[in-house]
């Protein structure tokens, strides 16, 4: 039987479990963590860029909007940066593990917002491994908890 992954996620933590034949238990492999996935932007915003971001745009971070005046794109916040930066985080370990044929199927299980996020950062091969996607959120859920919420 094939091996399946299931990656229980959500902002601040991705689960990695798998399951290699029917009936068998899920065993947590990895548990990949982003404590800034839950921090507000104020705590991740260090003192320094209000030192440095004077007139001029001297120290202003790359990530600023180059709309100019009057623009309408959005800024991310720290939060949302940080939050993208962990789901391709979580993306390029299962694109490695893909490539190291750690696992033949995955299951993708988060919020709807992360769960996109995922999506949209995992290569075009191992996106096509992704037998299921469920838009809940149970990374907090421990391996035997996740096995009697989704009856594996």
């Amino acid at each position: 039987m094939a091996t399946t992954w299931i990656i229980a996620a959500d902002s601040s933590r991705a689960r990695i479990l798998q399951v290699t034949g029917r009936g068998e238990h899920l065993e947590e492999i990895d548990d990949l963590l982003n404590p800034e996935g839950r921090a507000h932007d104020r705590e991740l915003i260090s003192d320094a860029h209000s030192r440095f971001s004077g007139h001029g745009g001297v120290g202003k971070p790359a990530s600023h909007s180059t709309g100019g005046p009057g623009s309408d794109r959005e800024e991310p916040s720290a939060q949302e940066h940080a939050t993208e930066l962990f789901a391709k985080r979580v993306a390029d370990y299962l694109d490695k593990a893909r490539t190291a044929q750690r696992y033949e199927r995955l299951h993708l299980i988060a919020p709807p917002k992360f769960l996109g996020r995922l999506r949209h950062a995992l290569g075009k091969e191992t996106a096509k491994l992704v037998a299921e996607e469920l838009p809940k959120d149970l990374a907090a859920l421990n391996a035997r908890e996740l096995e009697r919420r989704l009856s594996v």
